[in-house]
């Protein structure tokens, strides 16, 4: 009978009474080893993964959309304020002595009849005018700075 075992069959049959050492201690073989991913968790990981994957881009859209919104609310809020002081501008403006107000301030106006005067008082710093480039200089001085330039290696 032992013959006709197979060699799997006597091996294990071998391992499952092992003595080591002097205290002899029995080891029975363990049996196969289960694995701790079932079906039932592989279907789970399974569905939650297909989940996550049909809904990334509609959230993404949604996330999109939120920020869109806000950004067009913070536009329109800037937009009210802006029309608000045009019409305070323009309530202004049809006042006609608001108008003259600022032509004497601005332009300068004045009524027939009334003097001007302008004040330097010296608190401005005189600015001394910048070359102007070639209106400003002779013609030949400009000449002489185009062959330099036609000269020069680029």
């Amino acid at each position: 009978m032992a013959a006709e075992r197979s060699t799997a069959t006597r091996l294990r049959a071998l391992g499952s009474v092992l003595v080591q050492g002097p205290t002899a201690r029995v080891y029975r073989a363990r049996g196969p080893r289960r694995s701790r991913l079932t079906g039932r968790a592989a279907l789970l990981a399974l569905v939650v993964c297909s989940l996550v994957v049909a809904l990334a881009y509609p959230m993404r859209q949604w996330v999109t959309q939120r920020s869109d919104i806000a950004d067009q609310r913070r536009q329109s809020e800037r937009a009210r304020e802006q029309v608000k002081r045009l019409e305070d501008e323009k309530a202004r403006l049809e006042d006609p002595a608001y108008v003259e107000q600022q032509a004497r301030e601005h332009l300068h106006y004045l009524h027939p009849g009334e003097t001007g005067y302008s004040v330097v008082d010296g608190s401005g710093t005189a600015r001394r005018p910048r070359d102007q480039g070639a209106a400003d200089r002779p013609w030949y001085s400009n000449l002489w700075d185009g062959v330099d330039a036609a000269d020069t290696p680029r």
